[in-house]
Formats: C-alpha cells, sequence, structure tokens
C-alpha cells in the first residue's frame, strides 16, 4: 500500500526527515506519533504526493512516485488535514466542500450534478452532519470541520485513508464517536494512516505503529512492540509508564 525507502526531506539546509523506511501493507492500520514538528504531517504530505523528497524513493498503492501522473493516484486516497482545510472557501457550503472530494477539486465553478449532491448528503447523514449542509463551512467549530473534511475524504470510496490528527478540537464523546466510526471504515477493506501525538487515540483498531522524534525513526513495527516506555519516553523527551486496557494504551508521565 505504501513504501518509503531511505526517505530524506531537506527544506532551507534542515533535514526534516532522515534515513525514513516504511513499508504498509495492506490489512494494516498504522499510527504516526511523535511530538509536534516532528516529521509527522511531512510523511503524510509525501503520501499524497503533495511534496516529493530531497532523496529516497516512495510507492503507494503500487505507483511509484515521480514515474506516475500523481493526480491519479490521489483519487484513490482520502486525505484529511489542517491544511488542506486551510486553502477551502470559508463562505462555501458544508455539502458543496464534500461534494467536491468527488473529483479532488478545492471548489467548484460551474454546476454539481444531481448525484454528487445527494452521495456529499449521504456522507454527511453518515456522519451526524446533515443538519449542517447548507452552513458555510467557516461557521463551524474546529470539530465539526474535522468529520466534513472526513466526509469529503470518503466520497470517491478510497483504498487508503490519511488522517492527520482527525480527533484535534474534538471534545471526549465525539473523539470516541468519530474513532468508532474510523473503525468502521476499517472494516470495509480500507488501510488506515492516522496521525497524532495522544496515546489515547491508539484504539484496537491500529495494528502498527511507527514513531518518530526529530525526522528519525525511533521505532516501527507491530504496536505492542513499538509502545513501550522506553520508546515513547524517547520519542516525547519526558519519562512515562505505560499501561494497557482493551488492547489501548494509556500513559502515564512519571519524571
Amino acid at each position: 500500500m505504501v513504501s518509503m525507502r531511505n526517505i530524506h526531506f531537506i527544506r532551507d539546509h534542515r533535514h526534516i526527515l532522515s534515513e525514513v523506511e516504511l513499508e504498509i501493507k495492506q490489512g494494516e492500520h498504522w499510527i504516526i506519533l511523535g511530538r509536534n514538528g516532528s516529521g509527522k504531517t511531512t510523511l503524510l504530505e509525501l503520501m499524497n504526493g503533495y511534496q516529493f523528497p530531497s532523496r529516497g524513493k516512495v510507492r503507494v498503492l503500487g505507483n511509484p512516485y515521480g514515474e506516475c501522473d500523481v493526480r491519479e493516484v490521489r483519487k484513490r486516497i482520502g486525505y484529511i488535514s489542517q491544511s488542506l482545510y486551510e486553502k477551502l472557501n470559508p463562505a462555501d457550503l458544508v455539502w458543496e466542500v464534500v461534494a467536491t472530494g468527488e473529483f479532488g477539486f478545492l471548489r467548484f465553478y460551474e454546476s454539481i450534478p444531481p448525484g454528487v449532491q445527494e452521495r456529499s448528503l449521504d456522507k454527511l447523514r453518515e456522519l451526524r452532519l446533515l443538519h449542517l449542509a447548507d452552513q458555510p463551512i467557516g461557521s463551524l467549530s474546529q470539530g465539526e470541520r474535522k468529520k466534513v473534511m472526513l466526509a469529503r475524504s470518503l466520497m470517491t470510496n478510497p483504498s487508503l485513508l490519511v488522517m492527520d490528527e482527525p480527533c484535534s478540537g474534538l471534545d471526549i464523546l465525539e473523539r470516541e464517536r468519530l474513532l468508532e466510526f474510523i473503525q468502521e471504515l476499517a472494516g470495509q477493506g480500507r488501510t488506515i494512516v492516522y496521525v497524532t501525538h495522544h496515546l489515547e487515540e491508539i484504539t484496537s483498531l491500529f495494528t502498527h505503529v511507527l514513531l518518530v522524534e526529530e525526522g528519525r525513526i525511533v521505532a516501527a513495527g507491530p504496536k505492542r512492540d513499538v509502545l513501550t516506555a522506553e520508546h515513547v519516553s524517547q520519542a516525547f523527551q519526558v519519562q512515562v509508564s505505560l499501561d494497557w486496557f482493551q488492547d489501548r494504551p494509556w500513559m502515564k508521565v512519571i519524571g
């Protein structure tokens, strides 16, 4: 599904990523975990072909970037990120924003096909957002915007769903509801890649973790092998202990 080989990403003489190796196979669901500024979002930008490595090779859904039409690959990737939201027009109606996901546009400049509008409303209904369909997206709360972007990402029924901190801005109840919905999406045959810096969002759904710190991999592999107190303390630069409950890690800071 996703292959990254010897990835280096350098901007303004700064190494944002160094020697990154990542292999995501079908049937696996990955968490990318690390502090703010550790390089997590850059990894997602590389997966989506919005950025290209300074060195190394990226292959997504069997397509080697640099040798394919990345725009066609993106049609099979659902992507949620704050940077994508910031490119939208705050005055656009919620259902129109969701509908743009059908074509990968940021907004429409001509009439929207009726079938696309209906699918947009269906996605909003699934996420309990239908009552917001005719509201300007700029009037929504941060949490509501995140869920609208998730609805948008599902318009093309993507094989790969890539999410950058989708629970940011949600209260505990809404977070748990969204995590349950993501679990349902994974059960429909999608591969999930999910960025966070909150361990409590790592539910039983997720099989693997990539732990990054200052652009380098601390550990990568099966969830329980990677999420040890030693690895997490190194990545977050604070001493922690870990407990597991229902295949979900919970962290305590101890020093």
